[in-house]
């Protein structure tokens, strides 16, 4: 059983940042890419940003520039630094991981972290 928990959500001023962290823990090998998700009220749940095995990332494009995913790698984490946060960051952010064999890979999800950027 894989378990990924988020931390690190909260309320901050437009301008502001933060930093989210999730933890991976249980039986988890063959690490295909590990990725930040947001759902924010009455939309559909999006890819921020991810990164794969190899290191290499992709961001939507409205928080480039502005948000920076990283993994350590040792530590199962993965983390997302958000700064120059706007209002419309607001939203659940979920951790998601794709794991396993090429011929099967299984996905795991966080429970979400909720940030607000007040205005």
């Amino acid at each position: 059983q894989v378990q990924l928990v988020e931390s690190g959500g909260g309320l901050v001023q437009a301008g502001g940042s933060l930093r989210l962290s999730c933890a991976a823990s249980g039986r988890i090998f063959n690490v295909v890419a590990m990725g930040w998700y947001r759902q924010a009220p009455g939309k559909q749940r999006e890819l921020v940003a991810d990164i794969t095995s190899s290191g290499n990332t992709n961001y939507v494009d409205s928080v480039k520039g502005r948000f920076t995913v990283s993994r350590d790698n040792a530590k199962n984490t993965l983390y997302l630094q958000m700064d120059s946060l706007k209002p419309e960051d607001t939203a659940v952010y979920y951790c998601n991981l794709v794991y396993g064999p090429f011929y099967g890979t299984k996905t795991a999800w966080g429970q979400g972290t909720l940030v607000t950027v007040s205005s």
